[in-house]
């Protein structure tokens, strides 16, 4: 299964159309958007989903030229982590 990517939004359905993983980020001003959601559904826990879905956010926030700033709680904690 691969990511299926929208303005501000990156996610995942399985083979029947339910959402299994998700993560959205809207834009809060021109050019600036917000990582504000991040959801792995328990089926595909424990198998680094939530971190695939914060690096396609931004690797298309990158792409599109636009700055961020996190509300979600991993978001928060991963960029902190990984943006030293």
């Amino acid at each position: 299964m691969e990511f299926k990517h929208e303005k501000g939004r990156v996610y995942m359905e399985n083979q029947e159309g339910k959402l299994i993983a998700e993560i959205t980020f809207p834009a809060t001003a021109p050019g600036v958007v917000n990582i504000d959601h991040t959801f792995v559904d328990d089926s595909l826990r424990g198998q680094g989903m939530a971190d695939k879905l914060v690096r396609a956010a931004l690797a298309d926030i990158a792409k599109d030229g636009e700055k961020y700033t996190a509300t979600c709680s991993y978001a928060v904690k991963w960029l902190e982590k990984h943006q030293k």
